[in-house]
């Protein structure tokens, strides 16, 4: 290959894996397969090993590719947090091991766990700060998030200063409740435990972190003080006996061959372990060592991870059934001939939608090939060989569980029933009904909504207002106790703010913030119900998908009906939003930064509580951007286009 084509195929390599980069680090929703990924790479790095005059300080084989948001503080790592090289081949695994000299060294070979890496800080004993990598020199602090992780110890028999690297991870068993609750939801599942896990940790409210499940192995020790260390794996040894969820298992080779079986020993366990790993870790064991070999810009030379292939594997489609989520949503399902994959039996696998059948051109009869996506949840690829003369599978015309008509927007992929009574849907929308963010009702989730449709006690929503403490102390294994409580939770609910019940109705396309936005526009459930298109157009905010969808749904007789029905019940239909004074009418803030003593949020709440608005984004519009330290691009702009830009300090003589 020439130089110009070379340039030219590594700037395209370069502008795709960067793109990767950002969906699977910091998005935490990658749209390819670690294995195309790694093949990317692969060729990127060869390109540039062969013209070494086009390598760059920016290109993503000189750096991490994830970056500290700004949804949390910034944290400087002390020690920088490497990244690992990739090896694909055992031949690989030989080269790496080329330049040691086996009569004076050992090798480390452990398990590669498939998080999200962390370090973790302690301070006389105390756990007191802990940190994503980010970009390997600046990480996100989620100290609050890492202490609702119960293996992580909060307090260590050692008054050194001691920080640590682990991975967060979501064991199987977390990540199939997870993914279950949010089909039940309607939501898009999780891709992976790792995308998983990280979503998890990134969270703002530290509840949601605590109920996802997440666990952590720690696998070395980044800095200490007041004590040393000659191997590796004497450092692994004195964690465990401090208390900390160390790797779950650690083994030191003698050869190059001892590792590769024990890389191999790993890889057949795969299947048999209740969390993901991508490979395994292959480290020199002796520390003094480590500091001789050194780092490149971004690897260390002192280890290498290998990364298993992933398992693929042909079984002939038996038959295609079409489910019905929550929001109408036609879902087909593969069923094929069971196969092993990753260690368990596999015999059925989502086939997405319409399009993606269509694309693929699968019929039944036809061999397919079938993955686990992250070793846990299988995927069809393609079909590798036709069955016979069965032709393409069709989506149904009508809805499969209540014999609606179906329908598809244009520019969606989905097909969805037209009736909001489909009993497939009921439960689902139950469900969302009940949940946190909705009407948050607590303790009615799933299993309890599941007996009380089972026993004919509820159809619909309005039913749950009806329900009484003697048609729960009915249910299977249910406590006056526990009964007088439920009662207890849905009476609390009828109080709830207006957006709260907005968003409890499922409307297609009105998330949380849009319901808070109309209540909180028209106050009342009546003046919604009046609204036209072009009223919901006014509102700040709303574009046409939104206000067409509301001016849609608040139109329905049934809408009207379930509404004063629940009215009726003593459930309220009106925006609590407290206004102090509309001193603030008219006005639209840019909040930006961090704030000495307010949350963004708290701000927020203020400047509404006034008659004023929020925007995430600085315009021509924008009267005032409220910024705190290291503000960043919104403070430019504001400046750029002349909008007052003012601090906390100037903000709280706004509102004395």
């Amino acid at each position: 290959m020439k130089l110009q084509e070379a340039k030219k195929r590594i700037d395209e390599l370069r502008e795709v894996i960067i793109y990767h980069n950002n969906r699977y680090y910091n998005e935490d929703a990658p749209e390819i397969a670690d294995f195309e990924y790694d093949a990317l790479t692969r060729e990127l790095k060869a390109l540039e090993a062969e013209f070494p005059e086009l390598i760059t300080e920016d290109s993503p084989t000189q750096k991490v590719g994830g970056v500290a948001l700004k949804l949390f503080s910034p944290v400087v790592h002390s020690v920088k947090m490497e990244s690992l090289q990739d090896v694909f081949s055992f031949e690989e695994v030989r080269t790496f091991a080329q330049k040691l000299d086996f009569s004076k060294t050992t090798l480390s070979v452990e398990p590669k766990i498939d998080g999200l890496s962390v370090s973790l800080e302690y301070k006389n004993g105390k756990f007191f700060r802990g940190s994503t990598r980010g970009d390997g020199n600046v990480g996100e602090d989620v100290t609050a998030n890492l202490l609702e992780i119960s293996s992580i110890p909060k307090s260590i028999d050692f008054l050194g200063e001691l920080e640590v690297r682990g991975e967060v991870y979501m064991p199987h068993s977390s990540f199939l409740r997870l993914v279950e609750q949010q089909e039940l939801m309607g939501e898009a599942p999780a891709k992976n435990p790792r995308n998983a896990a990280a979503g998890s940790l990134r969270q703002k409210n530290q509840k949601i972190t605590a109920e996802r499940g997440l666990d952590i192995f720690i696998f070395n020790i980044q800095r200490i003080t007041e004590k040393e260390f000659s191997t590796h794996i004497e450092t692994l040894d004195f964690l465990k006996d401090l208390g900390f969820h160390v790797l779950p298992s650690y083994l030191k080779c003698h050869s190059v061959d001892e590792a590769i079986a024990e890389i191999q020993r790993i890889g057949k366990s795969r299947g048999e372990l209740p969390f993901d790993i991508d490979g395994a870790v292959i480290k020199v064991n002796e520390l003094y060592l480590r500091d001789e070999l050194g780092s490149t810009a971004k690897y260390p030379k002192w280890a290498a991870a290998y990364k298993y292939p992933p398992e693929e594997k042909e079984t002939v489609l038996e038959s295609i059934e079409v489910q019905v989520g929550r929001t109408g949503a036609l879902t087909p399902i593969a069923n094929f001939k069971p196969i092993q994959l990753a260690g368990t039996t596999v015999s059925r696998a989502t086939l997405h939608n319409e399009d993606f059948i269509l694309e693929k051109g699968i019929a039944i009869g036809d061999t397919i090939v079938v993955r686990k996506a992250g070793d846990i949840i299988p995927e069809v690829l393609f079909v590798s060989r036709k069955g016979g003369e069965n032709p393409v599978f069709k989506m149904p015309k009508v809805c499969p569980s209540c014999g609606s008509t179906v329908y598809r927007e244009k520019g969606e992929a989905v097909i969805r029933c037209t009736n909001a009574e489909c009993p497939a849907q009921l439960l689902r929308h139950l469900i969302h009904f009940t949940s946190r963010d909705a009407m948050d009702i607590e303790g009615l989730g799933p299993a309890v909504l599941e007996q009380l449709l089972k026993e004919g006690l509820i159809n619909n929503i309005v039913d749950i207002y009806k329900l009484r403490t003697e048609d729960i102390l009915g249910l299977e294994r249910m406590g006056e106790k526990s009964a007088g409580n439920y009662i207890s939770a849905i009476e609390k609910s009828k109080q709830n703010d207006l957006s709260k019940l907005i968003f409890a109705l499922g409307i297609r396309h009105i998330g949380s913030k849009a319901a808070k936005l109309l209540s909180e526009h028209f106050l009342d459930i009546n003046a919604i119900l009046e609204a036209s298109v072009e009223d919901y157009l006014k509102i700040d905010g709303f574009g046409e998908i939104l206000a067409e969808s509301a001016a849609e749904f608040f139109s329905l007789p049934e809408t009207k009906a379930t509404l004063k029905n629940l009215a009726d019940l003593g459930v309220n239909m009106k925006s609590l939003k407290e206004v102090k004074d509309s001193r603030f009418a008219g006005l639209t803030f840019v909040l930006t930064g961090t704030l000495p003593t307010y949350t963004r949020s708290a701000a927020a709440e203020i400047i509404e509580s006034f008659g004023g608005k929020t925007s995430s984004s600085v315009s021509k519009k924008t009267s005032f951007v409220l910024a705190g330290e290291e503000a960043g691009s919104k403070l430019d702009k504001a400046n750029s286009l002349g909008v007052k830009v003012i601090n906390e300090e100037e903000f709280k003589e706004m509102i004395k």
